[in-house]
């Protein structure tokens, strides 16, 4: 290998390692909880009686929240419609086939797509109901920098709205 070649080589390794260890930088928000957690551990394994039973109503919210994330994002979206919407959010989510990209957020740009079963692009009739899918959207997840957009059954753009 030439010179430049292992020069050029070096920076990219470099500019690798930096970006790892930036984005494993921002996940400290776990810090001090565990701190706390590991504090309130006895040596060798031991919990007593308070804990254990504080362990078992942290399993059944564990196996809710687990549950939860086994149901896929549109059928998570529609249940939460279904407890806190109005009735026309409600019927507009019912056409509500597909949710992505609502499961990660980092609040700097987040992007999310819905796909109905509504046909004829922005001149169709799912024009209106994809405003309040968009609305009820955004009352479901909170972000500082989000756009939820919601699509048509052949993909084409039916509307969007910040959440």
């Amino acid at each position: 290998m030439g010179m430049k070649t292992k020069i050029a080589l070096g920076a990219v390794v470099g500019i690798v390692v930096i970006g790892a260890v930036s984005a494993n930088a921002g996940d400290s928000d776990t810090g001090s909880a565990d701190k706390g957690a590991s504090a309130d551990r006895q040596p060798g394994g031991a919990k007593d009686a308070g804990a254990a039973a504080g362990a078992d109503a942290g399993e059944g919210k564990e196996k809710a929240e687990k549950a939860e994330k086994k149901a896929s994002q549109a059928e998570q979206f529609k249940a939460f419609v279904e407890e806190n919407g109005t009735a026309q959010e409600k019927e507009a989510v019912s056409h509500v086939t597909k949710v992505q990209g609502a499961d990660e957020q980092n609040d700097i740009l987040d992007t999310a797509d819905v796909y109905t079963d509504f046909t004829g692009g922005i001149m169709g009739e799912g024009t209106g109901p994809a405003k309040l899918i968009a609305s009820a959207f955004a009352d479901w997840k909170q972000s500082e920098n989000g756009l939820v957009t919601v699509y048509d059954a052949d993909g084409e753009l039916l509307g969007n709205g910040q959440f």
